[in-house]
């Protein structure tokens, strides 16, 4: 059998192994700390041990005198290297005040302990450091605010002298007539909720090596970054350049989870330093420096009340949250107003009210961790449906069913906005029959049975389970560029980012579906603005849908392309020819193949020689495809658990989850994605906690004092899908990167109340601590006498 009679293979739905993996597992990976350039300069930074102080002066001159240190820079000194010496506001916006962004270097008033003061330039990371510690910096110390309702109390200490007030901004989300809802309502339950500040912790901290090019007169930069576009544009601003003298390469990036979202002062002051002295000069973080000046994200307190029937229908929610923004806004509120909004998730709730306050202390700056707020607002949620069945003794399954948006009211519109403006409409999906299908998979009529031989051997287990939705594919676009080489490789370039996720894999699927190509024979370029001109990055779910649809259409013109020069060159009608392994084959009786090298090649351009008619120059097309609509995923996850109830420690016994992500591309990295998400999620529900003293001093720097998920703490985790295409992109695709995470803490808080049901224990604060856990068995228990 021929090339031209073989039926094409589709690659979309393919377990295609990842592209990268070989050289990952191999140890050739090539990460920031791996650039090593000749006579670099290593920086180490002097930061600010005190979460609010006054810098009176700075004396570099020990420093300067060990030998290897090449300069000590302050903020006086770099606001000579760049424009201004405050960062500019990263989505800038008439909501938000202004001087509410971190400096490059603080030049007056540190607000947060790990706050950049200076930057210590030597031959070695080793000597910068032994420089850096003999900087003297004269600090007036200030009154720190840790607590955000501290915060708001009249006599409160100002976070900032140039603040006008601790409270950020003040807003309502809501729809409907809550009033009405909660009049005459049967029940009204209320509930106080608090949600831990945690941090990203990937593998690879934040990195950045900046050389200046003599002989173009430029910048190169190699950043662990989830935005190289927005990187790059930030340090042309920053240094006065156009845009095209600097370029950003995000090599191999050793994960993200939002805290690669954001240009930092310590990457523009890296980049400001090379421009200015002609060198290459090197930062990667330590880990300690992660704790203390990457972003964290959350510290939110919730007051809420819901109004529901007598069966748990749900007929209003209304509440209060305040949101910890920390010292600084780099870029937005996006976290509290994701947070918010997403409180309604699956369901239809008829009214709904929140009033959010963001509030400033003296600690490290928030932005959205892997889900972006949805956790929490999902956490809410559920919550209060848990509380309803709890009174009103129902199934919290059926009160669930009783509230969720049916499959016959898709597409359903919720009177709330996304934070774009755009209204959030949920597109498609069966969310019933996924919660069906996990409660007969975890065994959930059955677990009444499981339960009592449990506590037969002294053992408390419970089950719990948790829906969430998630909005995917956020814009306004993703470049996407495919070029077949006159060599006949097919190229494709893109400004999404890859970070562990498998991203250049799935684009290489979508590119190859169309040029009817082998997936392997597809080289994907990412994270490298010199290849795209336009990018906007890796967050929010995002790039599989955007990303992946401009690949999809710039792939449909280079195979239109193909079929028409290829009819052409074969002297065949374009509807005689199909696509086959990298040639034009002329199908039926005609016979002949044209190879796509050679359609290249005649492109290219013959001098002195007519290109064919009606097609123009080369063989690639580029799209920056636009969303209109997000898509909505949904998940539904429920988990058994064993708690001891004298030491309080929670043991996962069983976690079964069910994802829509609409059209799986590759089924085996978006099993990856949700595995990855659930092991977050479970950091988040049981492990992880940033914690600072009342005078905003963190007290947990060390994997010692902040734990993570281990190998031991994850059960087998039992993963399915289901596939409801979303209407809004071609290829029905929705985002999966953070969609794992949004359901877990609540899914394992509501197996923790039904294991501890017979000590009366709800789970209205995460972390879940064991000592805590300890102290209300006991009260509980000293209660009943």
């Amino acid at each position: 059998m021929n090339a031209r009679d073989r039926a094409p293979v589709s690659h979309i739905g393919e377990r295609a192994l990842r592209a990268e993996d070989v050289r990952l597992l191999t140890g050739t990976g090539r990460y920031v700390a791996d650039i090593d350039l000749p006579d670099a300069l290593h920086v180490a930074f002097v930061r600010s041990p005190y979460a609010h102080a006054l810098i009176r002066g700075v004396d570099g001159s020990a420093a300067l005198n060990v030998p290897g240190v090449v300069a000590v820079i302050d903020a006086r000194e770099m606001a000579t290297y760049v424009e201004a010496i405050r960062m500019p506001l990263g989505w800038p916006t008439s909501d938000l005040p202004p001087d509410i962004t971190p400096y490059v270097l603080c030049p007056e008033e540190v607000c947060f302990v790990g706050e950049p003061v200076a930057m210590v330039l030597a031959t070695s990371r080793y000597i910068a450091e032994d420089g850096a510690a003999l900087v003297m910096v004269d600090y007036e110390q200030l009154p720190a605010v840790s607590d955000m309702q501290a915060a708001l109390e009249p006599d409160a200490p100002k976070v900032r002298r140039e603040a006008p007030s601790n409270v950020l901004r003040e807003f309502r989300v809501g729809y409907g007539n809550c009033d009405a809802a909660f009049q005459d309502a049967p029940h009204v339950f209320r509930e106080t909720i608090s949600q831990h500040r945690g941090g990203a912790h990937p593998m690879e901290g934040r990195a950045m090596v900046a050389q200046y090019d003599k002989h173009h007169g430029a910048l190169m930069i190699w950043a662990s970054t989830q935005m190289p576009h927005e990187l790059a544009f930030t340090v042309a601003k920053a240094l006065g350049l156009p845009d095209s003298l600097v370029r950003v390469v995000a090599p191999d990036v050793g994960g993200g989870f939002g805290c690669k979202y954001v240009v930092y002062p310590e990457e523009l002051a890296v980049a400001a330093v090379a421009w200015h002295h002609k060198r290459a000069v090197k930062w990667v973080e330590d880990r300690m420096e992660h704790f203390l000046g990457a972003i964290q994200e959350r510290d939110q307190l919730w007051e809420v009340e819901v109004a529901c029937d007598e069966r748990g229908t749900v007929r209003g929610i209304r509440g209060t949250m305040l949101h910890d923004q920390g010292a600084y806004t780099p870029q937005g509120v996006n976290c509290a107003y994701n947070a918010s909004t997403a409180v309604t998730g699956p369901y239809s709730i008829p009214a709904y009210e929140m009033r959010v306050t963001v509030v400033q202390t003296n600690k490290v700056y928030v932005i959205p961790i892997r889900g972006a707020g949805y956790p929490q607002g999902t956490f809410v949620m559920e919550r209060l449906l848990d509380r309803i069945a709890f009174e009103l003794g129902e199934d919290r399954a059926a009160v669930r069913a009783r509230n969720l948006v049916s499959p016959e009211m898709m597409p359903y519109v919720k009177p709330l906005t996304a934070r774009s403006g755009r209204p959030i409409v949920l597109d498609s999906g069966d969310y019933l029959d996924a919660q069906r299908r996990v409660l007969k998979q975890i065994g959930y009529e059955e677990f009444e049975a499981r339960r009592l031989a449990a506590r037969r051997e002294g053992r408390y287990i419970g089950l719990g389970f948790a829906h969430a939705v998630k909005g995917t594919g956020r814009g306004p676009f993703e470049s996407g560029s495919v070029r077949v080489s006159s060599n006949g490789h097919v190229t494709v370039a893109t400004g999404a980012m890859a970070m562990g996720q498998g991203l250049n894999t799935v684009m290489a699927q979508i590119a190859a579906e169309q040029l009817c190509v082998p997936v392997e024979s597809v080289q994907v370029i990412s994270g490298d603005t010199a290849h795209t001109s336009m990018g906007v990055g890796g967050f929010a779910s995002r790039q599989t849908v955007t990303a992946g649809s401009s690949v999809h259409y710039a792939a449909v013109a280079v195979a239109a392309k193909l079929r028409k020069v290829g009819a052409y060159m074969l002297k065949v009608d374009e509807s005689a020819v199909t696509l086959r392994d990298g040639m034009v084959c002329a199908t039926g009786g005609a016979g002949g193949t044209v190879t796509y090298s050679e359609i290249a090649r005649l492109l290219r351009g013959i001098p002195g020689y007519d290109l064919p008619p009606g097609v123009g120059a080369g063989l690639e097309a580029t799209i920056h495809w636009e969303p209109t609509d997000m898509a909505y995923a949904h998940g539904f996850h429920a988990c058994e658990v064993d708690v001891d109830i004298v030491t309080g420690e929670v043991r996962i016994l069983r976690y079964v989850a069910t994802h829509d992500s609409g059209t799986l591309i590759n089924p085996m990295t978006a099993e990856g994605q949700i595995q990855g998400g659930i092991v977050h999620g479970i950091g988040n529900a049981l492990f992880e906690h940033m914690r600072y003293d009342d005078q905003a001093q963190p007290i947990s720097t060390t994997f010692a004092d902040y734990l993570l998920t281990t190998a031991t703490e994850v059960p087998p985790l039992e993963i399915s899908f289901t596939e409801s295409p979303a209407p809004s992109n071609p290829l029905g695709v929705k985002g999966v990167g953070e969609a794992g995470t949004i359901p877990v803490t609540a899914a394992i808080a509501s197996a923790i109340d039904d294991a501890l049901a017979d000590f009366s224990i709800r789970v209205s604060r995460v972390p879940v601590e064991p000592v805590e856990l300890v102290r209300q068995i006991a009260a509980h228990e000293q209660a009943a006498g």
